[in-house]
Protein backbone atom coordinates (compact mmCIF):
# COMPACT_ATOMS: atom_id res chain seq x y z
CA UNK A 1 0.00 0.00 0.00
CA UNK A 2 1.35 3.27 -1.07
CA UNK A 3 2.07 5.89 1.97
CA UNK A 4 1.11 9.42 2.20
CA UNK A 5 2.45 11.54 4.57
CA UNK A 6 0.15 14.76 5.29
CA UNK A 7 1.68 17.20 7.37
CA UNK A 8 -1.01 20.05 7.84
CA UNK A 9 -2.72 22.18 10.75
CA UNK A 10 -5.81 22.92 10.01
CA UNK A 11 -8.33 20.11 11.26
CA UNK A 12 -10.82 20.58 8.79
CA UNK A 13 -8.54 19.61 6.15
CA UNK A 14 -6.46 16.76 8.19
CA UNK A 15 -10.27 15.28 8.37
CA UNK A 16 -10.71 15.52 4.71
CA UNK A 17 -7.98 14.06 3.31
CA UNK A 18 -7.56 11.71 5.52
CA UNK A 19 -10.73 10.07 4.11
CA UNK A 20 -10.21 11.22 0.33
CA UNK A 21 -6.77 9.05 0.49
CA UNK A 22 -8.04 6.46 2.87
CA UNK A 23 -10.99 5.69 0.15
CA UNK A 24 -8.58 6.27 -2.60
CA UNK A 25 -6.50 2.98 -0.93
CA UNK A 26 -3.60 4.61 0.68
CA UNK A 27 -2.38 4.84 3.79
CA UNK A 28 -2.29 8.14 5.20
CA UNK A 29 -0.15 9.53 7.77
CA UNK A 30 -0.58 13.20 9.54
CA UNK A 31 1.30 15.32 11.48
CA UNK A 32 0.08 18.81 12.63
CA UNK A 33 3.86 20.01 12.81
CA UNK A 34 7.22 19.24 12.00
CA UNK A 35 8.26 17.49 15.14
CA UNK A 36 5.83 15.05 14.50
CA UNK A 37 6.68 14.78 10.74
CA UNK A 38 10.27 13.85 11.40
CA UNK A 39 9.02 11.83 14.42
CA UNK A 40 7.34 9.69 11.61
CA UNK A 41 9.71 10.40 8.77
CA UNK A 42 12.98 9.06 11.35
CA UNK A 43 10.66 5.39 11.11
CA UNK A 44 9.51 5.22 8.00
CA UNK A 45 9.89 6.90 4.29
CA UNK A 46 6.33 7.92 2.68
CA UNK A 47 5.80 7.26 -0.83
CA UNK A 48 4.92 11.45 -0.96
CA UNK A 49 4.58 14.03 1.24
CA UNK A 50 1.99 16.66 1.03
CA UNK A 51 3.55 19.61 2.33
CA UNK A 52 1.72 22.39 3.63
CA UNK A 53 3.73 26.30 4.47
CA UNK A 54 1.66 27.86 6.92
CA UNK A 55 2.60 25.33 10.10
CA UNK A 56 3.19 26.16 13.56
CA UNK A 57 6.56 25.47 15.24
CA UNK A 58 8.68 25.55 11.85
CA UNK A 59 7.52 26.79 8.27
CA UNK A 60 6.88 24.38 5.43
CA UNK A 61 10.04 26.34 3.74
CA UNK A 62 12.28 24.62 6.99
CA UNK A 63 10.87 21.80 6.78
CA UNK A 64 11.44 21.80 2.91
CA UNK A 65 15.03 22.06 3.80
CA UNK A 66 15.47 19.50 6.27
CA UNK A 67 14.19 16.71 3.98
CA UNK A 68 16.27 17.59 1.52
CA UNK A 69 19.29 17.88 3.21
CA UNK A 70 18.84 14.26 4.50
CA UNK A 71 19.68 11.43 2.31
CA UNK A 72 17.85 8.91 3.37
CA UNK A 73 14.61 11.04 2.22
CA UNK A 74 15.68 11.47 -0.76
CA UNK A 75 13.35 9.01 -2.37
CA UNK A 76 10.38 11.30 -1.03
CA UNK A 77 8.04 13.20 -4.05
CA UNK A 78 7.47 16.12 -1.99
CA UNK A 79 4.20 18.12 -2.91
CA UNK A 80 3.70 21.57 -1.69
CA UNK A 81 -0.04 21.98 -0.81
CA UNK A 82 -0.64 25.63 -0.01
CA UNK A 83 -2.89 28.60 -0.72
CA UNK A 84 0.28 30.84 -1.03
CA UNK A 85 -0.16 31.11 -4.64
CA UNK A 86 2.15 33.80 -5.70
CA UNK A 87 4.29 33.09 -8.73
CA UNK A 88 7.99 33.90 -6.38
CA UNK A 89 6.32 31.21 -3.38
CA UNK A 90 5.74 28.42 -6.26
CA UNK A 91 9.22 29.21 -7.71
CA UNK A 92 10.73 29.36 -4.62
CA UNK A 93 9.26 26.00 -3.26
CA UNK A 94 10.40 24.16 -6.57
CA UNK A 95 13.66 25.42 -6.15
CA UNK A 96 14.35 24.59 -2.62
CA UNK A 97 13.38 20.90 -3.80
CA UNK A 98 9.76 20.47 -3.87
CA UNK A 99 8.81 17.78 -7.05
CA UNK A 100 5.57 19.67 -7.24
CA UNK A 101 3.24 22.84 -6.15
CA UNK A 102 -0.45 22.56 -5.31
CA UNK A 103 -2.43 25.63 -4.13
CA UNK A 104 -5.61 24.38 -1.68
CA UNK A 105 -8.05 26.68 -3.50
CA UNK A 106 -7.51 25.43 -6.91
CA UNK A 107 -8.06 21.75 -6.24
CA UNK A 108 -10.90 19.57 -4.60
CA UNK A 109 -9.82 16.71 -2.33
CA UNK A 110 -10.56 14.43 -5.15
CA UNK A 111 -8.33 16.18 -7.86
CA UNK A 112 -5.39 16.09 -5.26
CA UNK A 113 -5.78 12.26 -4.73
CA UNK A 114 -5.88 11.87 -8.29
CA UNK A 115 -2.86 14.18 -8.81
CA UNK A 116 -1.13 12.35 -5.89
CA UNK A 117 -2.12 8.70 -8.22
CA UNK A 118 -0.89 9.89 -11.38
CA UNK A 119 2.55 10.90 -9.31
CA UNK A 120 3.04 7.60 -7.93
CA UNK A 121 2.24 5.82 -11.52
CA UNK A 122 4.89 7.75 -13.06
CA UNK A 123 7.50 7.16 -10.52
Amino acid sequence: MKSILLIEDDPFLIDIYSQKFKNGGFNIIVAENATKAFQFLEQEVPNVILLDIVLPQMDGWAVLKKIRANKNWDSCFIVIFSNLSQKEEVEKGLKLGANRYLIKSQHTPLEVVKEVETILANC
